[in-house]
């Protein structure tokens, strides 16, 4: 737009009057109105996006909630359950693992707990740190237990000190790559079967390892 002079100014006042004035007014007034309901529409959906995505968050909040508690119960099978008898397990290997603890704290040298160990199972001389998992099928759950496995031997509770340290995975369902995987990590694997656990038979060449 061009600048016009003070002149030009004046005699393009002369030519407006109220009417004009007000006729002006009154659609730049309905132009805002317009501009109004648009903006109260694309609200009004950022709105409901909003309410859809947190609604979405708590079913994906309430979902997760529930797996977890299928795990913990799992956990909690296998540990009320099946652990005074998960000893017997091992009898093959001459173990005699007749002591049973659940829930075992592994705590460093600055008393903060670093782990904690499922199901710990010895004797006078050798124990077996034992991971209870709902599904047992992936590489890096057998990688979280040799990691554990080198905390309890680096900060070992009472119970361990002194004696031999073996490893074992427990799973209501074990996958061939998550079993092939513990085993040549020396973990002894054993899967739920209805009421019972089983041991799964290692290859010919297993070694357990001792940590």
């Amino acid at each position: 737009m061009a600048e016009m002079t003070a002149q030009e100014a004046a005699e393009w006042g002369k030519t407006l009057d109220f009417p004009t004035v007000w006729a002006v007014l009154t659609k730049m007034g309905e132009k805002v109105d317009k501009m109004a309901e648009k903006v109260d529409r694309v609200t009004d959906n950022v709105n409901g996006l909003t309410n859809n995505v947190n609604g979405l968050t708590d079913d994906v909040r309430r979902v997760t909630g529930n797996v977890g508690g299928l795990n913990h119960s799992i956990g909690g099978l296998v540990e009320t359950l099946f652990a005074p008898h998960l000893g017997e397990k091992f009898d093959a290997y001459n173990y005699n693992l007749n002591r049973i603890f659940n829930r075992v704290p592994i705590y460093d040298d600055t008393n903060r707990m670093r782990s904690d160990i499922d199901i710990l199972l010895s004797n006078t001389t050798v124990c077996m740190a034992v991971e209870v998992k709902r599904w047992l099928e992936k590489t890096d759950q057998v990688d979280d237990h040799i990691k554990r496995m080198g905390l309890i031997r680096q900060y070992p509770p009472a119970e361990v000190k002194g004696k031999k340290l073996l490893g074992a995975i427990v799973g209501a369902v074990v996958t061939p790559e998550a079993r092939e995987y513990a085993e040549q990590n020396g973990f002894f694997v054993l899967e739920l079967t209805g009421e019972d656990v089983r041991l799964l038979k290692p290859p010919k060449d297993f070694q357990p390892k001792e940590w």
